[in-house]
């Protein structure tokens, strides 16, 4: 009778050493990148980048398919766009508590 559960492996244990040597290289991959970095928007960075990403996900989903554990780190998705919007609203929320401010003095209590 077979066990399940998370004493022995629900996948191929020899999966997470291989993913975990891809993430190996692929974090060597963005350092070297980074090391050579030709400016702020340097695509062979943002390259490294992605394909750490992948790797790394592949790693946390081999290790959790093989043995039900998980790693302490996520991975980050960096939108420039959407920074530029979460910035912007983070100023109209200022303004409109400024204004808040204004009604408040203009108020006889």
């Amino acid at each position: 009778m077979a066990r399940t559960g998370s004493v022995f492996p629900m996948a191929d244990p020899g999966t997470v050493r291989t993913r975990l040597q891809a993430l190996v290289e692929a974090l060597q991959e963005h350092l070297a990148a980074t090391e050579h970095r030709t400016g702020e928007a340097d695509p062979a960075v943002f390259a490294a980048y992605a394909h750490l990403a992948d790797a790394f996900v592949a790693y946390e989903e081999s290790l959790y398919d093989a043995y039900d554990e998980v790693v302490p780190m996520s991975v980050v998705e960096y939108d420039d766009e959407e920074d530029d919007e979460d910035d912007e609203d983070d100023e109209d929320d200022e303004d409109d508590d400024e204004d808040d401010d204004e009604d408040l003095e203009d108020l006889d209590l």
